[in-house]
């Protein structure tokens, strides 16, 4: 895997989506202090969600990926972490009581700080400023000093990236997780939803479950698994200073992790041939994601996934599709069947947002939710009809009552985005879309359960 590599190899290559410093010297000077900052998270810890992730991609368990699309520094509060994992918890019961599979919970959080742009630069009334690339780099606000990259910020989003990693761990392994607790993860606002009486009705069954188990001698007390969860974090390793900063040799192994996360993806725009996200990425040990536009032809994927993962180790590789509601019959199966031509082991995931962004009729960009769900009910069509399994959904949501998403049960409307729109960048799924989300892919989970049962006993 490390042929050729070292934490720095990228430098050597085409780099793109990366700020421009405006002081070379402040650059080096913080990035020379990361390196001596403690690991965010250890190389065991990414050998277990190695692990776990090659279940998925045998068909044994569900991936589960989702939080925000940029993590801001001015909202950073233990009420949105805590409320984000709590739809998370939401999820993940609601799919897998379908499924009766394991769901793999892996966060956008605690590192998704730098964003891709489509344009170096921003132009409004005439004044151009450099495009806003997440709070790692820049400000959103449109002034000259504010939209300057700092590297300092990169040390604030270690910080908050510690900090939030500490509540995360505290929720999953410190009773918060309890399943006795299923009822009391509902959030108020999402009980307007037509969804809550059927989570209610869900959160019923598991209780009345939970109380048999108990009356046999299986409780919390017994059965650690009743008490907390696994939970793991990623984001896209964009701002390749700060990554590199932040890899380490383990001294069990002497392979390198990147210790900013337990997962790293690269974006669509960043996986070109001769690209420095995917000369670094291949060389840490980190399972990885990759995201697959439809730009991405079968070969070139082939190609990816060997540099990314020549040993072909289940787990180690996702692929992420984003084609949009309307282009995913039309490219999925082609990949699908380069890789399995090719006997690649990788997992599948679908990425229902990022083809799927307009602009609102007041210039807003929003997401409409039936776009989404229609991606995601022919992402699980093509994976049938292939004969593969549809290993997970990666989505932007968030635990806040937003509204970005026009649609789903509780109708938000175009002229209703101006009320609670809060994103940094591009509209995430509230609470309550995200929840209903969750019942219609465990709809889907279920289906595929019984017709595999039906192929066996055919």
């Amino acid at each position: 895997m490390t042929k050729n590599w070292s934490p720095d190899s990228w430098r050597a290559c085409e780099a793109r989506q990366l700020p421009s410093y405006p002081d070379a010297g402040a650059l080096k000077a913080v990035e020379s202090e990361l390196r001596s900052y403690p690991p965010l998270v250890f190389a065991g810890e990414a050998r277990d969600l190695t692990a776990r992730l090659a279940d998925v991609a045998a068909g044994n368990a569900f991936l589960l990926q989702g939080g925000d699309c940029a993590e801001s520094f001015a909202e950073f509060h233990p009420n949105t972490i805590r409320d984000t994992f709590r739809v998370l918890l939401q999820m993940a019961v609601v799919m897998t009581f379908a499924s009766k599979m394991p769901v793999v919970k892996v966060g956008r959080m605690a590192g998704q700080f730098a964003k891709p742009r489509s344009g170096d630069f921003e132009e409004q009334d005439g004044v151009s400023l450099p495009s806003y690339r997440g709070d790692n780099v820049n400000d959103i606000a449109f002034t000259p000093e504010a939209r300057t990259p700092d590297p300092q910020r990169m040390v604030r989003g270690y910080l908050q990236s510690a900090a939030t990693l500490n509540l995360l761990r505290a929720f999953a392994s410190g009773g918060y997780a309890n399943l006795h607790q299923v009822h009391k993860w509902n959030l108020d606002f999402a009980a307007r939803s037509p969804w809550a009486d059927q989570y209610a009705q869900l959160a019923d069954r598991i209780g009345e479950a939970l109380d048999f188990m108990a009356a046999i001698g299986l409780s919390p007390d017994t059965v650690p698994q009743l008490k907390g969860t696994s939970f793991f974090t990623s984001h896209e390793a964009l701002l390749l200073g700060y990554e590199e900063a932040m890899t380490r040799q383990d001294s069990l192994t002497g392979d390198w992790y990147d210790t900013s996360a337990h997962m790293l993806w690269i974006g669509d725009r960043t996986r070109f041939a001769g690209s420095a996200h995917v000369e670094f990425l291949r060389g840490v040990g980190n399972p990885l994601g990759l995201k697959c536009g439809p730009s991405l032809e079968p070969d070139d994927l082939i190609r990816l996934i060997d540099t990314l993962n020549p040993g072909n180790v289940p787990g180690r590789l996702t692929l992420i599709t984003r084609f949009g509601h309307d282009k995913v019959e039309q490219h999925l199966p082609r990949l699908i069947r380069a890789v399995a031509r090719e006997g690649r082991h990788v997992l599948w995931s679908c990425d229902p947002m990022h083809g799927n962004t307009i602009k609102a009729a007041g210039g807003l960009k929003t997401r409409p939710f039936d776009r989404i769900l229609m991606e995601v009910k022919s992402f699980f069509a093509v994976h049938r009809a292939e004969g593969s399994h549809a290993g997970g959904i990666h989505l932007e949501m968030t635990g806040q009552d937003v509204t970005e998403c026009t649609g789903g049960a509780i109708a938000i409307s175009d002229e209703g985005l101006a009320s609670r729109y809060q994103t940094q960048c591009d509209p995430r799924l509230n609470a309550s879309q995200s929840l209903e989300m969750a019942f219609l892919i465990a709809e889907a989970l279920k289906a595929e359960r019984e017709a595999i049962a039906n192929s066996r006993a055919a």
